[in-house]
């Protein structure tokens, strides 16, 4: 009976989806390819137009799956992903790959399943090349306030920011190729001085306080300068290594004998730094032996977001993925490893 009600609202989920996006996208196409007349015109403005629709199209989707889970989902386990650079707010989608992790709208969902009758555990999954230091922080805090089983479940990357988040859950679970680690900190300056002399631009500004301009790119780097910002950069690495050794019960010699290095999730594990490994199966059967039930039924909760941002973020996608496809096609192919802290 229980498989038979799941295929019900599987099926009528399904349902919900596919109208509400048909309709998004039957309007999109409307809207932004027939109606301004572009068929058969300008070719910029046909794709343009096409761009939007499948925004629109993208948008409805996303759309009908939140109503479709919050009318017809019966789930225990709340699922939030962190993937992508780690930001306050997700970077700028015309600047950058727009699926980045903005920390305020994690923090949102992470409230969000705590705050639902029926989540009982978290899973927070990530791939995260890393990122900046509060972000994370408040991400972790968050994750560490759920009430409830947290398991963090690292897919393809969890370095750096992306650990430092994980410390802040019961477990780590890691793929065996899973890159994680990079416990470290890192921080870096332009040095255009050189630059600057030889068009001819001269460096003065007035400031109150040794060390306010330090790190300016365009005046030399003073060896008290190198000393002073190295400093904070050690009180950055001081705080991840308290995070790690208090959230992942674990020695500080241990976290800093690893030298910031990343690791595959199988050495990872023999390291101590991942507690299991594990398919996504694996993790879902261990929250449901967790919180005594059966079945792990996991539902995802995406940001909160008006149909202006879902519509701005959908266009932002498929523009990126369109860009990207235009410069693999003329740049060639190449292999990209980044752990970024």
């Amino acid at each position: 009976m229980a498989e038979t009600n799941g295929l019900v609202r599987g099926l009528a989920g399904l349902a919900v989806v596919a109208l509400v996006g048909g309709v998004a996208a039957a309007a999109g196409t409307v809207l932004f390819v027939f109606a301004p007349g572009t068929v058969g015109g300008d070719r910029l403005a046909v794709l343009l137009g096409i761009v939007l629709a499948v925004a629109v199209a993208l948008a409805g989707v996303r759309l009908g799956s939140s109503l479709a889970n919050s009318l017809l989902s019966s789930y225990n386990v709340g699922e939030v992903a962190v993937e992508g650079p780690i930001t306050r707010d997700g970077g700028d989608p015309l600047l950058s790959d727009p699926r980045g992790a903005g920390a305020d709208e994690t923090v949102e969902q992470i409230e969000r399943a705590d705050a639902d009758g029926q989540v009982e555990a978290l899973m927070l999954r990530l791939n995260t090349p890393g990122g900046e230091v509060l972000p994370s922080e408040d991400i972790r805090l968050a994750a560490e306030r759920f009430d409830g089983p947290t398991v963090a479940y690292a897919t393809d990357t969890c370095a750096s920011g992306g650990y430092w988040i994980a410390s802040g859950c019961d477990e780590l679970w890691s793929r065996e190729a899973s890159v994680v680690g990079s416990i470290g900190v890192v921080g870096s300056r332009v040095n255009a001085k050189e630059l600057a002399d030889r068009v001819g631009l001269s460096y003065e500004q007035l400031t109150a306080g040794e060390y306010k301009d330090a790190g300016v790119p365009l005046k030399e780097f003073s060896d008290d300068d190198r000393e002073y910002l190295q400093g904070r950069i050690d009180d950055f690495y001081q705080l991840f290594v308290e995070r790690v050794t208090e959230g992942r019960e674990m020695d500080a010699a241990t976290v800093r004998e690893t030298e910031a290095r990343v690791y595959v999730g199988r050495e990872a594990h023999a390291e101590g730094l991942v507690d299991e490994l594990g398919t996504r199966e694996d993790v879902e059967a261990a929250l449901a032996s967790r919180i005594g039930a059966d079945d792990a039924r996991v539902r995802e909760f995406d940001p909160a977001r008006g149909l202006g941002e879902r519509l701005r973020g959908g266009a932002a996608t498929v523009a990126y993925a369109l860009g990207a496809g235009v410069a693999d096609t003329l740049g060639g192919d190449g292999v990209e490893f980044e752990a970024r802290r």
